[in-house]
């Protein structure tokens, strides 16, 4: 065994679990796209997708093969070289953020201290990808596009790093796995109830948050009713109006490799995480790898409801207009999730316990 403890061991483990999330992650998301469809379809009163394999759940399968065997096609006037490296910047970089993400106790690839602040500097970034494909293909609307998008993201990533500050308050920590921990025991330590009976009175603004949160996620991700980067009646499909085939669908699985990110992110920092609302004693006994795909098995139930929640959505609301979103972005969600920081910050600093 002291071969794993040398650098080839240890980078051997380490690309065995980057792998083994990734293709998790990528076997995830198609099932989870397929049921997006199938939900859309069923508030619309339709079947769905249903041909492909056994009630279509190889639909995803043969949509990924379709877009790979398709020809490349690239715009005469664009910037070859930044239209190409566009989506792969978006692909990797809607990747790379899940490096800090426990899914069980211990099952992580790098337990950052500051993993927080990985967090925001790698969703900081994946403007880039869209700015990127939006002005390499030489055409006003997709330009148009891109501009939409990046103003969208920058301004719902102040609100939702604001949010995020409560969470921090409250645990004390920037470390995921460490606020998933202080989340343990009964459903109301979560941290959406407050975090505690020691700090219950926070659950007046900290409830309100994870709404803002998840709806700010839904902005983010230019999820409808937020998706004005990619609204068809105006914008011709937006920034990626010019794309086909793989580099296509590399915008795509960087998009919906986000969504599943924020319905990860909502469940560990509001909802607990792996922990299941109570007291897990009986599992104390079990062997460790059994009891952690217990906890990750309850983290996956989590991501699968808030996704359901975000298809939801997309299903029943109609879209806002570019006003509308920004209005709801910089003068409701910022002040709100800022007052929220000083209530929260206050109760830890001059509250009973503190």
């Amino acid at each position: 065994m002291e071969f794993w403890s040398t650098p080839l061991g240890w980078t051997l483990i380490t690309v065995g679990q980057i792998l083994l999330v990734t293709v998790g992650i990528l076997i995830s998301l198609a099932f989870l796209l397929l049921a997006d469809r199938k939900i859309w379809a069923g508030v619309q009163l339709r079947k769905g997708p249903n041909v492909v394999g056994p009630f279509g759940l190889l639909q995803s399968f043969a949509d990924f093969f379709k877009f790979v065997l398709k020809e490349i096609v690239v715009p005469a006037g664009s910037d070859k070289v930044v239209f190409l490296l566009a989506p792969l910047i978006t692909f990797i970089l809607a990747f790379i953020a899940w490096a800090v993400i426990p899914f069980a106790p211990g099952w992580v690839i790098s337990d950052l201290n500051v993993g927080i602040l990985y967090i925001f500097a790698i969703s900081s970034l994946g403007v880039y990808g869209i700015i990127m494909g939006g002005w390499a293909s030489n055409s006003k609307y997709p330009f148009l596009g891109s501009l939409r998008s990046a103003a969208q993201m920058v301004s719902y990533e102040v609100s939702i790093g604001l949010i995020i500050v409560n969470v921090i308050l409250l645990a004390g920590s920037m470390n995921l796995t460490a606020i998933v921990t202080q989340q343990e025991g009964w459903i109301w330590n979560w941290f959406a109830f407050g975090g505690g009976l020691d700090t219950w009175p926070t659950v007046f603004a900290m409830f309100p948050m994870a709404i803002i949160f998840f709806i700010s996620a839904l902005a983010e991700t230019n999820r409808p009713p937020f998706d004005l980067p990619e609204a068809e009646s105006e914008l011709v499909a937006g920034y990626q109006v010019e794309y086909s085939s793989t580099p296509y669908l590399l915008f795509m699985i960087g998009e919906y490799a986000n969504i599943v990110f924020m319905c990860v992110m909502i469940s560990l920092l509001f909802f607990g995480g792996w922990n299941p609302g109570f007291p897990i004693d009986f599992a104390d006994a079990w062997p460790e790898w059994v009891r952690n795909l217990l906890l990750c098995g309850v983290l996956f139930v989590k991501i699968v409801f808030w996704f359901f929640m975000f298809a939801l959505v997309k299903a029943f609301v109609p879209r806002y207009r570019y006003d509308q979103l920004m209005r709801l972005g910089w003068k409701i969600f910022l002040p709100t999730s800022l007052a929220a920081v000083v209530v929260v910050a206050a109760w830890r600093v001059f509250g009973v316990g503190a």
